[in-house]
């Protein structure tokens, strides 16, 4: 990847006609840039491990109840957290647990 010198805009490649050979060119100002050796080189993208919202098999049975019905298995009772996910004039995600069966659910 290379970077313009100008503005630090990501340059693209022109595959350049007839004549005209590679360049970068920055899409945002007029810089340009003859491409004078081929490099290339692989490098393998490290993808950071994402933490779950609740951590741990448990974290979900440390959470207050509430009346609710699963819509797996009906049962009234469910774990309950809510989490703000979108902007602060949005409500709050509720997400619930079923105290019998587990399964996960959520009201945004």
């Amino acid at each position: 990847m290379e970077f313009c010198p100008s503005c630090g805009t990501l340059l693209q490649i022109d595959p350049g006609t007839g004549s005209h050979r590679l360049r970068f060119f920055c899409p945002t100002c007029p810089y340009v840039c003859a491409i004078q050796n081929k490099i290339v080189r692989k490098a393998r993208l490290v993808k950071k491990e994402v933490e779950p919202i609740f951590s741990g098999d448990d974290a979900m049975k440390l959470a207050a109840t509430t009346e609710a019905s699963c819509p797996r298995c009906g049962h009234g009772k469910a774990y309950f957290m809510q989490r703000q996910l979108r902007s602060a004039d949005e409500p709050m995600t509720v997400f619930y647990m079923c105290c019998k069966c587990n399964y996960n659910w959520r009201e945004d």
